[in-house]
């Protein structure tokens, strides 16, 4: 577990945006499974090499004409049973931290892994989710 005194900024940086915190392996069952409408789900993490990175991507990305309503995220290393079933979620994907995921109807239809992510512009990553509530939302 990381101290709540280090990760509290990089939360904030979601939540300030709109983005809600679960915290519980049910709030995010209930959540993806029964919701109708799309939702970004935002893996947050405290890797600064592409958490720096997708944070700012994926607030960015909510600024596109299409844009998902729902807007959550887990934090990895912090939220851990809320992280896991997200990412039970997010299979055949292995666990990746960061990462972003688009799900509709409770199925996830776009996914961001860690390597879609690290090395790559804030822009860019806005982009390639852009492209996916285009398709999706």
């Amino acid at each position: 577990m990381y101290p709540p005194e280090l990760v509290a900024p990089m939360a904030r940086d979601l939540t300030d945006h709109g983005f809600i915190a679960l915290k519980s392996g049910q709030e995010v069952k209930n959540l993806i499974a029964n919701s109708d409408e799309p939702l970004l789900l935002v893996v947050n993490s405290v890797c600064g090499c592409a958490a720096a990175n997708a944070r700012p991507g994926a607030k960015m990305s909510l600024q596109h004409d299409k844009a998902p309503a729902e807007l959550y995220t887990v934090f990895a290393g912090v939220d851990r049973e809320a992280t896991q079933v997200a990412r039970d979620f997010m299979l055949p994907y292995p666990p990746s931290s960061p990462s972003i995921a688009l799900f509709k109807n409770g199925k996830l239809v776009h996914m961001l892994e860690r390597h879609h992510i690290e090395g790559k512009p804030a822009d860019l990553i806005a982009q390639n989710l852009m492209a996916a509530y285009d398709q999706y939302c």
